[in-house]
């Protein structure tokens, strides 16, 4: 008890002195077993509500190409929490949604409407490393840190974490809580092209992505994309970049795969 005191205290003097909420996003007063334990609550809200998420069950073959891109970019020696997170992959039978996201702790949801909105497989790949990125960078607990600050800590301090867990797994599964930054989004980008390098995907393949986003941005489908995943210029610029400078080959057949992922997406319902 006197512990859990001493904490609560160090933790209220670290959160009082800050100069501001600039500050607090730098801040993640969560440990890693949180991330997860975060992640196993929303996923759990997830699949308690299959009207807005409903996972598609009946095709464990869809999730296997789905889990086998995932594998392989969290082979990439920049993974940090390979071993740490669940890293799971879903897939939610929305072909009316243009979108990915994750949740804390490695749980990656994918939507038919992406899988069949992309070209190739290094451009699904592109974008699967994009959303691992956010769970390694731990992007959703900083904002929970920034959005809760002093609570969540006491809470997390004195080991009272259930409820309050619960309440904000349901704030983020249900009402979609956390929305990233550009910043955020651009960090996410980088370290798309980081893992990419070290598999037989095209590293910078989230571009083609962005190019067909730019041509199609219009409509409900690309609603959930944009409002959780802003997509400004400076993202296009700055994939580009990481092209440039790492001189890059222009991609091709081998490092694309067009023809095998048009075999997988002729297979989808």
């Amino acid at each position: 008890m006197k512990r859990n005191m001493k904490l609560s205290l160090t933790i209220f003097l670290i959160f009082v002195t800050l100069p501001g909420c600039s500050s607090l996003m730098k801040i993640n007063i969560f440990p890693v077993s949180k991330d997860i334990e975060l992640g196993n609550q929303i996923d759990a809200e997830i699949r308690k509500n299959p009207k807005e998420y409903p996972i598609l069950a009946d095709r464990p073959d869809v999730k296997a190409y789905i889990e086998s891109i995932g594998r392989k970019i969290l082979s990439s020696p920049h993974i940090k929490y390979r071993n740490v997170f669940a890293y799971k992959f879903e897939v939610i039978k929305d072909d009316s949604t243009v979108n990915a996201f994750c949740v804390p702790g490695g749980y990656i949801y994918v939507y038919t409407g992406l899988l069949k909105f992309v070209d190739n497989e290094a451009t699904l790949a592109g974008v699967i490393a994009h959303e691992i990125a956010h769970a390694e960078l731990r992007h959703s607990t900083n904002k929970i840190t920034a959005q809760y600050g002093i609570q969540i800590a006491l809470e997390l301090a004195s080991g009272k974490v259930g409820k309050t867990g619960t309440q904000i797994a349901n704030v983020i599964a249900v009402l979609g809580l956390l929305k990233f930054s550009r910043a955020e989004e651009e960090e996410a980008d980088e370290y798309s092209f980081k893992y990419l390098q070290s598999t037989e995907y095209y590293p910078g393949a989230i571009k083609f992505f962005f190019e067909k986003i730019g041509l199609n941005r219009k409509g409900n489908a690309f609603e959930k994309l944009l409002s959780t995943h802003p997509l400004p210029k400076e993202r296009f610029d700055h994939i580009n970049k990481l092209i440039l400078e790492s001189k890059l080959p222009d991609p091709d057949e081998p490092n694309i795969f067009s023809k095998r992922y048009k075999a997988f997406v002729n297979t989808l319902p």
